[in-house]
Order: C-alpha cells, then sequence, then structure tokens
C-alpha cells in the first residue's frame, strides 16, 4: 500500500506538475502557503501538511483523502471536505510574553481555522488553568481572539499585566483601576485588582469563540 508520500509525488507526475506548478496551483486555488520546498518536504515526508491543507490537495486531484493518504486503492472523492472560502488559516500561540512580536516564532505552537469574519486580525491561544472554568473555557481548550486594544466591560479578554505573560479573564474599568475577573468552580481564584497609575495594564484582543478539544 502506498504511503501520503509516495501518492503526492504520483498523483502530481501524472498531471504533469513540477514541484512548484503544484505550489502554485495551491496559492492561487485555495489560498494556502505553499512553495516548491514545502511540497518537497511533503513528498520526502520531511513535513506533513495539515488535514486541511490534505484535503484541499485531494480536492485539486480529484481523489479521496483516504485515497492521498494510502489507505485505499479506491479513488473516489467523495470523501473531500468541500472548500469553504471564508476559512482563515491562524495561529495557536502557547504563551504571549513582552519583548516579543504577537506572532513571534516562539509563541506559535500550531495552527488553527475560524470562519469569522477575516475583516478582523485574529489568533487562537491554549488555555492553562481553570480560572475561567465556569465560563466553559478550561485547561487546554483553544480561545480564538480578535485583537482589538478595548473591550467592554464584562467581556472575557486576552490581557497582559506589566508585560508579563497573557491571561484570559473578564475585564471591568472603572476609572484607572481595573478588575480582572475569574469565573471558576475553582475558589482559589480571586479578583485581581490593578491600578493602571502603577501597573499598565494591556488588553490584547477579546475573546469570541472557545475550541473544546474532545479526548
Amino acid at each position: 500500500m502506498s504511503n501520503l508520500q509516495t501518492r503526492l509525488r504520483e498523483l502530481r507526475k501524472r498531471n504533469h506538475l513540477t514541484q512548484s506548478d503544484m505550489a502554485k496551483l495551491l496559492r492561487e486555488k485555495y489560498n494556502l502557503k505553499t512553495d516548491r520546498v514545502m511540497i518537497s518536504k511533503w513528498e520526502t515526508g520531511f513535513q506533513t501538511p495539515e488535514i486541511y491543507t490534505i484535503s484541499r490537495i485531494a480536492e485539486l486531484f480529484d481523489v479521496s483523502i483516504d485515497y492521498l493518504n494510502g489507505s485505499t486503492e479506491k479513488e473516489s472523492p467523495t470523501d473531500v471536505i468541500p472548500y469553504n472560502p471564508t476559512v482563515h488559516k491562524i495561529p495557536v500561540l502557547g504563551y504571549i510574553s513582552a519583548g516579543l512580536p504577537l506572532y513571534a516564532d516562539e509563541h506559535i505552537i500550531d495552527y488553527t481555522y475560524t470562519d469569522l469574519n477575516g475583516g478582523a486580525e485574529y489568533f487562537a491561544l491554549k488555555v492553562k488553568g481553570d480560572s475561567m472554568s465556569a465560563a466553559q473555557i478550561n485547561d487546554g481548550n483553544t480561545v480564538i481572539v480578535r485583537v482589538q486594544p478595548t473591550v467592554e466591560n464584562g467581556e472575557i479578554a486576552v490581557v497582559r499585566v506589566n508585560g508579563d505573560e497573557a491571561t484570559v479573564k473578564r475585564f471591568k474599568q472603572d476609572g484607572n483601576i481595573v478588575q480582572l475577573i475569574p469565573q471558576s468552580y475553582n475558589p482559589e481564584h480571586s479578583v485581581q485588582i490593578y491600578n493602571l497609575k502603577e501597573t499598565p495594564v494591556e488588553i490584547v484582543g477579546k475573546v469570541v469563540e472557545c475550541k473544546i478539544e474532545f479526548k
């Protein structure tokens, strides 16, 4: 049975495409950030494309994902995920610390997708801890964040205090006094109160969605 690397190479050659040709088609047809080097890495097994990318490749060559993965000899594309042009790829950040750009390599641990309005800037953040468990945001969940410098009182935001690692809390401000309010079943978490004249508090963005990962 063939594997993904072999099938990619076979399908590309069957369609008389160079690696550069294939990369260009994926860029133009599906807005994927591909180049010849990436195609080469896929075909040699040095790197494996994400499932969303695999589904786009399967659609490009009009084959099923199972065929592309090498798990069947049946080429019928019945299991190809329909292409949704409103879906956008965004980075998943493991943490956000001071002194680094938001999307620095040190932050990015993975990528995910959202169908939220592409006109705004979004990123995803891996949640650590249970301080927002009563809001159904649990340890290990991924939250989608819209980048914006302000939020309304009571909204859940990603906030950085005094340049330290970011936290996810309900935000409330009255004058120079900011409260970061946990919403947790764990009584150990308490409201954090800061005076902006003494401690800088930066809103990174508003939490707009939480992806629950089933194990």
